[in-house]
């Protein structure tokens, strides 16, 4: 029994010392909870609303300052007329818009019964159908204050207008998203193991007394994976047009283009993982662990970044597919031109020529 005793406290002196296995042990599961006690929630908070407010009269103005005072909605504009909706989306500002019509409480008042229009970005069909379902709850609240002694009760009509995805189909929002985090994790996963293996097979040394710069030599490492990764585009756009219906609406050399950036962003990554690494075990695990997580949480299509508290939507920023998610949506879903996408295009751009930097910056060219 003392022996026993003697081994379990030598195993946990390991561990003690052991930074790595404390970390694992401790620190994880207090991150871990918190993310997904902050991020992971089916509750939609401050989305983006505009309103398009024809009336200015007192019941839609009221209507107005019930939406602005819930923690649901944002209002974000005041619109001027219908010609300014399709510009409000475009521009990423807002994820619905409410219109009231003319004479709103006018017809309220005298009929008894009056409309409200509701338009919905549908690109994400569950953040649309949440938001809707805010809203109408918001109005029937009001509208339950104004049948207060009343003999016939007044009644608000909601219909709602789906945009850019009218059937509601899921493809819509998760081909972007997977397609971003497939680029990312097997690009940069491939990619990460490219030189650490030369390092193990003991090949590294043939390429360092070559007359090669190194600058070649993690060029050369990058071309195969770019082209494969390539392919996996294709493939994924074909799939996505011919088996699940999913049009490209915006330009596909555009799409084409984007995507090429995006791969250069995560071959990069990869790279300058592989010059940090000693094993390809260690690139594999930060490869797989490291980037799975926080493109499944902060890419954007599974969670909106927006609900998610500030410094977490600062952390996000760091995340390369949610940068190409948004571009791919807005190419694929909403048919925009490059004049919507420049600056993630210029985000992306930014994070490849850091990490070649970096990559560069670690290439040794002595092993010891």
């Amino acid at each position: 029994m003392y022996q026993f005793v003697v081994f379990v406290r030598k195993e946990f002196y390991h561990i003690w010392r052991d930074k790595r296995s404390l970390l694992i042990l401790f620190a994880m599961p207090v991150v871990l909870i918190l993310l997904f006690g902050f991020a992971l929630s089916n509750e939609i908070n401050n989305a983006r609303l505009a309103v398009l407010d024809f009336a200015k009269d007192d019941a839609s103005l009221a209507i107005t300052q019930k939406l602005s005072a819930s923690n649901y909605f944002d209002i974000q504009e005041n619109l001027n007329s219908y010609s300014s909706i399709e510009n409000a989306f475009e521009s990423g500002k807002i994820n619905m818009v409410v219109v009231f019509p003319q004479d709103f409480q006018d017809q309220l008042l005298h009929t008894n019964s009056a409309p409200v229009q509701i338009i919905a970005d549908a690109s994400d069909p569950n953040v649309a159908n949440v938001l809707y379902s805010y809203i109408s709850a918001i109005i029937a609240d009001y509208q339950s204050q104004l049948w207060q002694n009343q003999q016939i009760p007044y009644t608000i009509t909601t219909t709602i207008q789906m945009i850019y995805n009218p059937q509601l189909k899921a493809a819509y929002n998760f081909v972007p998203g997977v397609m971003s985090m497939i680029l990312l994790l097997i690009s940069a996963m491939m990619t990460s193991i490219a030189i650490v293996r030369e390092k193990e097979l003991g090949s590294m040394e043939v390429l360092l007394v070559s007359p090669a710069k190194p600058m070649m030599v993690i060029v050369s490492k990058a071309v195969p994976y770019f082209f494969l990764s390539f392919i996996n585009v294709c493939s994924i756009i074909a799939l996505s047009v011919f088996v699940l219906g999913l049009p490209v609406k915006g330009n596909l050399a555009l799409l084409l283009a984007e995507s090429m950036l995006f791969i250069f962003t995560t071959i990069s990554l990869g790279l300058m993982i592989s010059n940090m690494v000693q094993t390809q075990q260690a690139a594999m695990l930060i490869s797989l662990m490291g980037f799975m997580l926080p493109t499944v949480m902060f890419g954007g299509y599974m969670f909106p970044v927006e609900n998610m508290p500030k410094p977490l939507q600062v952390i996000s920023n760091i995340v390369p597919s949610k940068w190409f998610y948004y571009i791919a949506k807005s190419i694929m879903i909403k048919g925009l031109g490059f004049d919507y996408v420049w600056r993630e295009t210029a985000i992306l751009t930014g994070m490849t020529l850091f990490f070649l930097l970096v990559a560069l910056k670690n290439f040794k060219i002595r092993l010891a």
